[in-house]
């Protein structure tokens, strides 16, 4: 028989599109602190999320009589109608974040805007709001969100070891943070302080800070202007590489994304001069007009569709081409003192290794 699902069960499958597992919140939470102006934001996890997650920025706050409104499916400040998404300058858009969350964790957000006296705080289980109040605090907003999936015990079993999942939280604190350095990043994981950046940092400087200052001597910087886009950032050069893609970013006004495409033409590049299974460094900042964008293809907004693809790939692997070219550093010969007949080569490569 046909029946209609109730609200309670309906909210928990569109949470189940968006929240996979505890790296699924922060993102969506750094992300609106993000779109609120935020210069500072600090994020706390304990038990690789599962237990704990704390977001607080000192961002633009939300109003206390918007507070429950924020909280509904599909509730925005970011777009008015469908047209817009083909217009989209900030991070999150949908209005499903936060609705979202309530319904398969604990929650408490504390909230303040500069022109009210107090903030407010509001607390919610089971999808429903629980406690509300006036509090004395700085303007900003503070979230906090325990026991994720306590009430969807199936979708909980599916959450791989603590261990992964904090992981996943911390690969992603690095994206944040290389790809907003105008923002102060504090990530503590554990108890333990992981990175700090500080804000209004260059990019050269946020890199130094999250990686050490050893990677700026290896890095190439990038500057392509074009009429539809630019792209600006840095390359490794042939002694800078990993093994594994971890250090690999690419965003499209200020939103981090994966691109197969580019990613292949990049690393093709690098084929006949780094070891094979080796991968190249490189962080990319393109520009372009939201037109030439659809960020509404995929979920969490990872995957985008651009449609001047081919001419970001043309004009970026002529810059590559060139750089390499001439800054290329092969590696060092040198006598043996013992034996003249014989040549060793030196390689001098920086392998260091970033968890």
């Amino acid at each position: 028989m046909i029946q209609l699902l109730s609200e309670d069960t309906i909210q928990k499958i569109a949470a189940g599109e968006v929240i996979e597992r505890p790296a699924s919140v922060i993102k969506e939470l750094v992300e609106n602190s993000i779109d609120a102006n935020a210069t500072e934001i600090i994020v706390e996890i304990k038990d690789g999320g599962k237990s704990l997650m704390k977001i607080s920025d000192n961002g633009i706050g939300i109003k206390a009589d918007e507070i429950e409104k924020a909280f509904l499916r599909h509730s925005t400040s970011k777009i008015v109608d469908f047209t817009d998404i083909y217009n989209i300058t900030s991070l999150g858009f949908r209005g499903e974040a936060l609705a979202s969350v309530v319904s398969i964790s604990k929650v408490k957000v504390n909230t303040k805007t500069e022109d009210s006296r107090l903030g407010m705080s509001v607390v919610y289980e089971n999808n429903k709001l629980i406690n509300k109040k006036p509090i004395a605090m700085n303007t900003g907003t503070s979230m906090e969100i325990r026991d994720i999936f306590y009430n969807v015990p199936v979708r909980k079993k599916f959450m791989k070891k603590t261990i992964t999942e904090a992981n996943i939280i911390t690969n992603l604190m690095y994206r944040f943070a290389v790809g907003h350095s105008n923002i102060g990043f504090k990530y503590i994981k554990d108890d333990k302080v992981i990175f700090e950046t500080h804000a209004n940092s260059t990019l050269e400087e946020s890199l130094m800070d999250l990686f050490g200052v050893e990677a700026k001597k290896d890095l190439y910087k990038i500057d392509i202007n074009k009429r539809k886009f630019k792209i600006k950032g840095y390359i490794s050069n042939n002694k800078y590489y990993r093994a594994n893609r971890s250090m690999q970013y690419i965003y499209i006004n200020g939103r981090y994304i994966e691109d197969v495409d580019i990613r292949r033409a990049i690393e093709d590049k690098y084929k006949s001069i780094i070891p094979n299974g080796r991968f190249p460094i490189y962080q990319l900042f393109l520009e372009m007009d939201p037109a030439y964008i659809d960020v509404n293809i995929h979920p969490n907004k990872k995957f985008v569709k651009i449609t001047i693809i081919d001419d970001i790939i043309e004009a970026l692997l002529a810059e590559i081409d060139f750089k390499l070219k001439n800054n290329i550093e092969l590696p060092q010969i040198k006598e043996d003192v013992k034996n003249k007949s014989n040549i060793l080569i030196k390689e001098d490569f920086n392998k260091k290794e970033y968890d």
